[in-house]
């Protein structure tokens, strides 16, 4: 974390952007002070770089599972294409994952609100507990191919089960090359749900 100031927060911005060697747009900062004064006029900001808001993220998942009274916990996290990945260790796997995933489901997107609120950007957190969600992945590829095998012979939809944006994000992306196939999302909240669909 660092301080600029300048006349205006705009100023203050632009001077940590030139410094940082990035866009006006991609500076994640707090505005600590600003003076409109007649005579004299000031702002600072604290900026903050990526490795600040995954610390954040991480800090705050913690407080959160030991305010459920689960202690040792530990996290590793990294960057995964634009995704920050915080990967769970703990002997309560079973416990933060939940029924069909709801826990984790749950503590990712209080994750993601809580870190979205503190930088006032929105982030794409994505949170593992002993490689379930990969584990989860790779059966819904699977899913995803052979209903879509399925779809090229009859040439009739298949709706697949409501799932999340990142479980949806694999369908599509596993479908993406597959020939006369075409895959969307319908649906509002937790029943959003992919379709996939013949084209010629």
């Amino acid at each position: 974390m660092k301080e600029y100031s300048a006349k205006t927060i705009d100023e203050a911005v632009a001077l940590a952007a030139q410094e940082l060697g990035v866009e006006v747009d991609a500076v994640i900062y707090e505005v600590l002070e600003e003076k409109k004064g007649i005579f004299s006029k000031k702002a600072t900001i604290q900026v903050y770089e990526l490795s600040d808001v995954v610390d954040y993220a991480q800090d705050y998942l913690k407080n959160v599972i030991e305010s459920l009274g689960i202690t040792g916990v530990g996290t590793t996290a990294y960057m995964q294409e634009d995704i920050i990945r915080i990967e769970i260790e703990s002997d309560h796997n079973p416990v933060l994952i939940g029924k069909n995933g709801n826990t984790l489901r749950s503590l990712n997107e209080i994750t993601r609100l809580a870190v979205s609120g503190k930088f006032r950007q929105r982030y794409r957190i994505l949170l593992d507990v002993g490689d379930y969600k990969d584990g989860k992945y790779s059966r819904i590829a699977s899913i995803a191919r052979r209903s879509a095998k399925q779809v090229q012979k009859t040439k009739m939809p298949v709706t697949l089960d409501p799932m999340p944006s990142d479980e949806r994000r694999v369908v599509h992306n596993v479908l993406n090359k597959f020939s006369h196939i075409k895959t969307e999302s319908s649906g509002d909240g937790h029943k959003r749900a992919v379709t996939i669909k013949y084209v010629d």
